[in-house]
């Protein structure tokens, strides 16, 4: 009964630790440390068994989170959060803008408390009280960080919707334009707005910064395709990444992930590629 009361959860932990953490490695541990805490407690005297594993989690990815201040601030170029692969075949577990990269950046700009706060309160239903607890703040101060989180995200949360069909057929001409070098056709998939963040945690070459506008782009892209052309269609494939359509590329036995943004326009809003080996080490090759 243990165990089955916690497994029963297991999903709802990875998903909050995963999104507080922005790392599947660290939500497995946080989940695998909340099931040593369970096993130790007095479970007869735990009225609600998900609440009580939710304020434990939140509780484990706070000490993370202050634990990780100085890595992540000495950090090489951008930082985006480990990839979250499934196959495509799979009907997405929960809506694609709930784990999309776009969703956790801007989750990853509030404070830990503030994070801890949202996604608790907003998504995990915890009521006040719960987070006082879990936040050792009293309860003005818990809707204060409640408060302040969800204008940030309700700020960032795009206006419009898109459907995983349409997402697809993005992410298909996208590799289609890439593996053909046809800078006409790539054109015509990007946003003139359109973002390209690649993060290599200086361990694999990326652009050390975000880069901003089409044609920004294109001339990144033409310049990368000069010296190392896309790979082959058998060495890329589609999956789901954060929800939406995107694709796990292998080149010279080097792992990326490209996580594609959509917009309503028939265009891509963002491009994330994730080239960190850390980060890739889960990966299903």
């Amino acid at each position: 009964m243990t165990a089955d009361l916690f497994e029963a959860h297991r999903t709802r932990l990875s998903r909050l630790a995963y999104r507080m953490l922005g790392s599947v490695a660290d939500a497995e541990d946080v989940v695998q440390d909340a099931w040593l805490r369970w096993r130790r407690a007095d479970q007869a005297t735990v009225t609600d068994p998900g609440a009580w594993l939710a304020r434990v989690a939140g509780r484990l990815c706070l000490d993370r989170l202050r634990a990780d201040r100085a890595r992540r601030e000495t950090y090489v170029g951008p930082w985006l959060p480990e990839p979250l692969v499934e196959p495509l075949v799979d009907d997405p577990v929960e809506r694609a803008e709930a784990v999309s990269v776009a969703f956790l950046l801007t989750l990853q700009r509030l404070s830990p408390l503030e994070r801890a706060a949202f996604l608790l309160h907003d998504v995990f239903e915890a009521d006040y009280a719960a987070l006082a607890v879990t936040l050792e703040r009293d309860e003005a101060a818990c809707r204060q960080l409640v408060s302040r989180a969800r204008a940030h995200v309700k700020s960032a949360r795009p206006r419009f919707t898109v459907s995983q069909a349409e997402a697809a057929r993005l992410v298909a001409a996208f590799a289609d334009a890439a593996t053909r070098n046809d800078a006409t056709a790539l054109a015509s998939l990007l946003a003139e707005d359109c973002v390209f963040i690649s993060d290599g945690g200086g361990k694999r070459k990326a652009a050390l910064r975000p880069i901003v506008g089409r044609e920004d782009i294109l001339r990144f892209f033409v310049g990368l395709a000069t010296r190392q052309p896309w790979p082959p269609p058998g060495r890329h494939r589609a999956a789901r990444i954060n929800g939406w359509p995107g694709l796990v590329v292998e080149d010279d036995e080097v792992w990326q992930t490209f996580a594609f943004e959509p917009g309503d326009d028939g265009r891509l809003r963002a491009i994330y590629v994730v080239r960190n080996p850390d980060k890739l080490a889960r990966l299903p090759v």
